[in-house]
């Protein structure tokens, strides 16, 4: 007897809290944007609506290079969520810009066993939906 056939999971979206529209918009257009501080000049992550280093709330979300390194990472080898099933192992890494701030994301482009802390990497985007897209890391 055949089973019916089962829908495909949908990866879960972003929901974007209103300090981090800016993000996500500037991430739709395949740029990477972080808040930096008009009083002291510091980046960080993530949006909030005034600067961690130095508590003044006036910054504008500004161009950064998307370049820097592993800082720390785990590879997933057990499901967590249907939709992606078909994708472990994977990487979530914590890296570290250029710029400072560290974001949470994934290395991609490189098997799992490649990924070493320290490995330079760049920013790519994958186009999850026709309206976000996830800022994910590759290897230099």
């Amino acid at each position: 007897m055949n089973e019916p056939a089962r829908a495909k999971a949908a990866k879960p979206l972003p929901k974007p809290a209103p300090e981090s529209v800016p993000y996500w918009e500037a991430a739709k257009q395949h740029r990477l944007e972080l808040p930096k501080c008009n009083a002291c000049g510091k980046f960080w992550f993530p949006p909030s609506q005034s600067c961690p280093h130095c508590l003044a709330a006036d910054f504008a979300f500004t161009p950064v290079s998307g370049r820097g390194k592993v800082f720390s990472f785990v590879t997933f080898h057990r499901v967590y969520h249907p939709a992606f099933a078909g994708e472990v192992p994977y990487v979530v890494a914590l890296v570290e810009l250029d710029e400072g701030p560290r974001l949470l994301s994934n290395v991609v482009g490189v098997t799992p066993d490649k990924v070493t802390c320290e490995m330079p990497v760049q920013v790519v985007f994958d186009d999850v939906a026709a309206d976000v897209a996830v800022p994910k890391f590759k290897p230099v």
